[in-house]
């Protein structure tokens, strides 16, 4: 019984230590960017262009103000607990295959603007959670879906054109990195079980 509660412990000091250091990072990187006077933004994806491809990489790292790192904030260390509850792998599988998506789609197919931020990946979190239920088809996949369906549903509009300065094209490629994640590691999971 003990040696469950120190691996218990174990694991929630890890997810801890993920998730708090990559919020550290991009706090730290945007009070960096003040400083700079938004210098750091243009190592965002600018789409089509040769140079926006460096923005699949650095994009979900840099934000525009204290208000858009406030706003990823809370939603990143909800949703990427709740996707680490899967294993610390899967969570950063999931981060990797939505932030690539995400990047790759709105470099591709998004309007000629800078693009910033970690919602791709939040996104790809939401999508994640909402498709692992229906990939995995266990109790404890689809209830949790469905807590996700109830808790952060709404999100699901962000994936539409709407508001100005709101990069869609990155919510929306980032959902689709996550449905693509939830297939992708359901078929790995039920291959490595035969």
């Amino acid at each position: 019984m003990r040696q469950k509660i120190g691996s218990l412990g174990a694991e929630i000091k890890t997810q801890a230590t993920i998730l708090g250091g990559f919020v550290a990072i991009i706090w730290a990187l945007e009070i960096v960017d003040v400083i700079l006077r938004g210098s750091l933004d243009y190592f965002g994806i600018l789409p089509r262009t040769i140079v926006g491809l460096r923005g699949i990489l650095f994009a979900p790292f840099l934000h525009v103000g204290f208000a858009h790192v406030a706003a990823n904030t809370v939603p990143f260390l909800i949703l990427g607990w709740l996707v680490m509850l899967r294993g610390t792998k899967d969570f950063f599988a999931v981060s990797i295959i939505s932030a690539f998506i995400s990047g790759a789609g709105t470099w591709a197919f998004g309007r000629p603007a800078i693009h910033i931020g970690a919602s791709g990946m939040i996104f790809g979190y939401l999508g994640y959670l909402l498709f692992r239920g229906y990939f995995e088809r266990s109790i404890v996949g689809i209830t949790l879906s469905i807590v996700v369906g109830m808790m952060y549903g709404g999100l699901i509009f962000g994936v539409l054109p709407g508001q100005v300065g709101i990069s869609w094209e990155g919510h929306l490629f980032g959902f689709i990195g996550g449905a693509i994640a939830a297939k992708l590691l359901t078929e790995q999971k039920g291959s490595s079980e035969l």
